[in-house]
């Protein structure tokens, strides 16, 4: 009864920490560099975190700076960061003992964002299964194109299989080729599993578990959390397709030298990627001003709660959307499929976003002073690392250490929420059993 409660939020951002310390000293080691080398204190700090922090924003070529051993290490990293540190805890747990307790269970919801508590454990056991299975599925596909397509040793297709497609799913962005996957922009058989798994791990285990669950309907009964996410989703990738394709059509440094089908192919890819997974079919730096613009918009929604995916969510997204639709036509309560939202899911979808755009305000005028850099190319840099996307216009290595410190904050606390941050951090929460007298001000 004397001990002191740690509140979950808090074990979550001390569990990242804690791999991420893990991980700055094992890419220091000798062993995981190319050259057997001891790498510098800030290139192992920012490889790490951006690995944990599912981003992929590296300071140094993946390929060829860090050896076999530190690249595994890099994939092992990116892997338990998608996961989630407390799934990983508590299925191991699971497999121990068979049962969880109380703690745990509240432990893994704060991961999860599981909508009730009963739900935890069957969301921890589709997280495991989705994992694996998508994972293998994707190597599989990917492995067997390279070496058949391509020509590669079996023991690297495999290799290189692996490593994308775990990169792919857990929407981590890191590639073992310097020009990420743009060798491969015509090619279908390499960029839909890629596409394949970024979808599937960007949507959210909370709305897989109920797809699966739902799977054997005519009608499946959605719940709004779910069908929020899937058609959201579908429209973001959508729309993204095709303001890409026709801001790049002429563009000769991205889709203008391609034919109509490889043109559909590398928006559609590029869209995909946009929203968390970091993967680029075309030179990023190459864009249109109108094409980066877009990219700021699907890199700060992200992708589904509770996934591998970073952002601020595509719930978040839509349910102020509907607030915004539901003021306008002035009904009272914020509807959706003949359901009301709640008043505090309204206000949390808000905190999220102030909270977010304030975070991404402060860190662009933290790095402006610090560099000669465009506000373009920073802007792009910090919602990219915000959200847990990865991709760069190519400026990520020319940053001065301090700005590259900065970077380092945002892509922690974009895996992590600045919501459960701020939980984390805060020593009094007290609920007031009174209410004040109503007042409005005037707004607008």
């Amino acid at each position: 009864m004397n001990q002191r409660v740690v509140h979950p939020a808090a074990v979550l951002v001390l569990s990242f920490l804690t791999v991420i310390a893990a991980g700055t000293v094992l890419l220091m080691l000798p062993l995981s560099h190319a050259q057997g080398q001891s790498a510098p204190f800030l290139t192992a700090l920012f490889t790490a975190t951006s690995a944990v922090c599912v981003t992929g924003l590296v300071v140094v070529d993946t390929g060829t700076y860090w050896s076999g051993t530190g690249q595994a290490l890099i994939m092992g990293l990116f892997q338990l960061g998608g996961f989630g540190m407390m799934t990983s805890a508590t299925l191991m747990g699971l497999l121990i003992s068979g049962q969880m307790r109380i703690r745990t269970r509240l432990l893994l919801q704060a991961e999860t964002h599981s909508l009730a508590l009963g739900d935890v454990k069957s969301v921890a056991k589709i997280v495991l299964q989705v994992t694996v299975a998508v994972e293998l599925l994707m190597a599989l596909a990917l492995g067997l194109r390279f070496a058949l397509g391509y020509g590669m040793p079996w023991g690297e297709a495999a290799w290189q299989g692996m490593f994308h497609s775990i990169s792919a799913f857990n929407n981590a962005g890191f590639s073992t080729w310097a020009d990420s996957v743009v060798r491969f922009s015509s090619d279908m058989l390499v960029l839909a599993p890629l596409m394949l798994a970024i979808i599937i791990g960007g949507l959210g285990f909370p709305v897989l578990h109920e797809l699966l669950a739902e799977r054997g309907r005519k009608r499946p009964l959605w719940s709004m959390h779910t069908a929020l996410t899937v058609w959201g989703s579908l429209a973001l990738i959508a729309l993204g397709t095709v303001v890409i394709f026709l801001a790049e059509f002429d563009n000769p440094g991205t889709l203008g030298p391609m034919g109509w089908a490889h043109k559909g192919l590398v928006a559609l890819f590029t869209s995909v990627s946009a929203r968390t997974a970091g993967f680029n079919a075309v030179d990023i730096g190459a864009l249109s001003t109108e094409s980066l613009a877009l990219h700021y918009i699907l890199m700060f929604i992200g992708g589904g709660s509770a996934g591998t995916a970073g952002g601020v969510k595509v719930t978040t997204f839509f349910v102020l959307v509907l607030v915004v639709w539901n003021e306008i036509r002035g009904h009272r309560d914020v509807e959706f499929r003949g359901r009301r939202i709640a008043d505090s899911v309204q206000r949390q979808a808000i905190t999220i976003l102030v909270l977010s755009a304030a975070v991404v305000g402060l860190a662009i005028l933290l790095i402006l002073p610090l560099t000669p850099l465009p506000l373009e190319k920073v802007l792009f840099e910090v919602i990219s690392a915000f959200g847990t996307v990865g991709l760069s216009t190519g400026i990520t290595a020319d940053l001065v250490p301090g700005a590259q410190a900065i970077i380092i904050a945002l892509m922690f606390i974009g895996r992590v929420g600045v919501v459960t941050l701020a939980v984390a951090l805060a020593t009094n929460q007290m609920r007031r059993n009174y209410r004040y007298p109503e007042e409005k001000p005037i707004v607008g």
